[in-house]
């Protein structure tokens, strides 16, 4: 029998990854396989409050530690309402960035302990983490090119934090290769999704799925 599966999809802002996770649902809808989609932070009533606060909400100053709070309880609120019923239900689920962009935005580059941004993590989503998570990699300046809206308050900081972000992926992505992929964004999006697909596949395979060619 099947086991759920828990895939998270993170990296810079500008990189594709919101793209990826959609193309990456539809192609499991096309599979057959139950899935359930949703965003950090976001997904719930009180998570999308949340989301407007932290990206868009520029009429109070927010402390580095308050930032990474109100994350944290935006995703203790999308695990509970979301993603373990999901499991539960014996599901595929999705999630467009988890705990480890608090870890590296809040932490490798926002100046806090990344290993104190782990632990308070885990507390808030009671251990859980996704089976695997698909780091993009670009380089910012790139990225920046590609973003085709507004900034947030977080691409508002400038290249330096950008470039600090990115160093915190790829340093976070090498210590856990065994949760954490490193994928180029720089080719196309189809091709970038076929990668995306081949490790996907791999690990939906080792957890009893049966997946038709394409």
């Amino acid at each position: 029998m099947a086991r759920p599966v828990f895939l998270s999809l993170d990296g810079l802002d500008g990189t594709g990854k919101t793209t990826q996770c959609r193309l990456l649902v539809e192609w499991l809808h096309a599979q057959k396989i139950p899935v359930t989609a949703c965003a950090d932070p976001g997904g719930t009533s009180l998570g999308q409050e949340l989301r407007r606060l932290l990206l868009f909400g520029r009429e109070h100053p927010i402390a580095t530690i308050t930032e990474a709070l109100l994350f944290m309880a935006s995703r203790a609120q999308l695990v509970e309402e979301v993603i373990r019923p999901a499991l539960d239900r014996g599901e595929v689920v999705v999630s467009d960035r988890f705990l480890l962009a608090n870890v590296v935005y809040q932490g490798h580059a926002g100046g806090l302990t990344p290993a104190d941004l782990w632990l308070v993590g885990r507390f808030a989503t009671g251990g859980l983490e996704p089976d695997l998570t698909l780091v993009f990699d670009l380089p910012p300046e790139l990225a920046v090119q590609r973003r085709q809206r507004d900034a947030d308050r977080f691409e508002d900081r400038g290249p330096e934090y950008y470039a600090r972000v990115r160093t915190g992926f790829t340093y976070e992505a090498g210590i856990r290769p065994e949760k954490h992929r490193l994928i180029d964004a720089t080719p196309p999006i189809d091709t970038v999704q076929l990668e995306v697909r081949r490790h996907v596949s791999r690990l939906l395979t080792e957890h009893g799925w049966n997946l038709s060619s394409g």
